[in-house]
């Protein structure tokens, strides 16, 4: 959190140094910036978030140890927050909501979930990455370490070069197509039913828990390449290769919410452009539209000119507090996922009974892994239902 704010602690104290440097001469009733910055809310907020979803993990691992046990000990209670895990899965609950009007019950936390970060990705741009996203905040802290060494060393930066940056940006996006090319385009209706319905997804939280408990040297050795990369390339995982990230910065993109510059008042010191974390050269646009901007504010608190860099929207044509764009984050978060638990569809409809059953059989559990398995997988739902009609007697 310290180097979030080291800039505007830096703009503070050098002030009319700034001020009386070569080109702000012209520049001529200039009133300094008195807002505070919002970057320790910010942290807190992180903060907290990542604290609820260890204390998910904690409740879950107990969960796990009542199936391992066969229900003699730990806790037979699930946490439906832990479907927050199964974006996968999520997506494919959300399109199958669109489709039929029903939320699955294996799964209905998960479509709230979604539901909600894409809600305040759409109001509220990319927001999610920088205020709710715990991987986000880990990848903050690791870059804020990192960042702090190198300034020392180098006395900039670490930044790719954009013959590498771009190439390696359109990694998530690729990532992100198949995943939507498997599950909007390449599964049938029946076959997404099915599959929702499948041993398989009502376990797969289970399945996740073990991936890491149980983690292969193959991918250990891919999640310590990319903690290690993140340090040496800011951000590594979440600005080249998260499809979640991908996703939220094209619906990010249709936000009302941008940060503009105002032309007339700034004085080109070029501290936003430094501040931000996703390298974004905010000194020289007049609305931030980029799918890497994740609101964080960092620039906006960075200004050292009032009411030259602000957040504003569409829909009330003046500036934004910067702590109201946090509360209405937080808030339209939680109302969202209040309304998942006040309508009944928080929790799965999947008993303690059907989990131990699943659990004996967990390591023969497996998904489609490439378009030929989604093609097989269309082949028996359509047997499915086939033989289904023919029981019932329906053609």
């Amino acid at each position: 959190m310290t180097n979030r704010i080291e800039t505007y602690n830096f703009i503070t104290r050098n002030y009319h140094l700034i001020l009386e440097s070569p080109g702000m001469t012209e520049k001529s009733k200039i009133i300094k910036n008195q807002e505070k910055p919002v970057q320790k809310y910010r942290f807190i907020v992180q903060s907290i978030f990542a604290l609820v979803c260890i204390w998910i993990g904690i409740e879950f691992y107990s969960f796990v140890s009542y199936l391992e046990s066969s229900g003699v000990s730990g806790s037979a209670y699930r946490p439906p927050g832990v479907e927050g895990f199964l974006p996968i899965s999520a997506l494919m609950s959300v399109y199958n909501f669109f489709i039929t009007g029903d939320i699955h019950p294996a799964h209905p936390a998960g479509v709230f979930i979604l539901l909600a970060i894409i809600v305040v990705s759409f109001v509220f741009g990319k927001s999610f990455c920088s205020w709710l996203c715990p991987v986000g905040f880990l990848s903050e802290l690791v870059g804020d370490f990192s960042e702090k060494i190198y300034k020392k060393l180098f006395k900039r930066r670490i930044k790719l070069p954009k013959l590498l940056d771009y190439p390696l940006r359109s990694l998530k996006y690729l990532l992100l197509g198949f995943f939507i090319y498997a599950i909007f385009f390449s599964m049938t209706a029946a076959s997404l039913q099915f599959f929702l319905s499948s041993s398989y997804n009502k376990a797969a939280d289970v399945k996740m828990w073990y991936f890491f408990a149980d983690i292969s040297r193959f991918s250990l050795i891919v999640i310590a390449s990319l903690f290690v990369l993140s340090i040496f390339i800011r951000g590594f995982w979440c600005r080249y290769l998260c499809p979640y990230g991908a996703l939220l910065g094209l619906i990010s993109f249709f936000s009302p919410t941008k940060i503009k510059r105002e032309t007339s008042s700034c004085i080109d010191c070029n501290l936003c452009a430094k501040a931000c974390p996703s390298f974004i050269k905010v000194d020289k646009v007049i609305t931030v539209r980029s799918d890497e901007c994740t609101m964080c504010l960092s620039c906006v608190d960075a200004c050292p000119v009032a009411d030259t860099l602000n957040v504003k929207t569409k829909i009330v044509e003046k500036k934004l507090s910067k702590r109201y764009i946090g509360l209405g984050i937080i808030g339209l978060y939680i109302l969202i996922i209040g309304i998942g638990i006040l309508s009944g569809n928080w929790k799965n409809n999947i008993s303690k009974e059907e989990y131990l059953i699943l659990h004996k059989n967990i390591d023969k559990l497996g998904h489609p892994t490439s378009t030929q398995d989604i093609r097989e997988l269309n082949r028996a739902s359509e047997k499915g239902a086939s033989n289904g009609s023919e029981k019932t007697g329906k053609k």
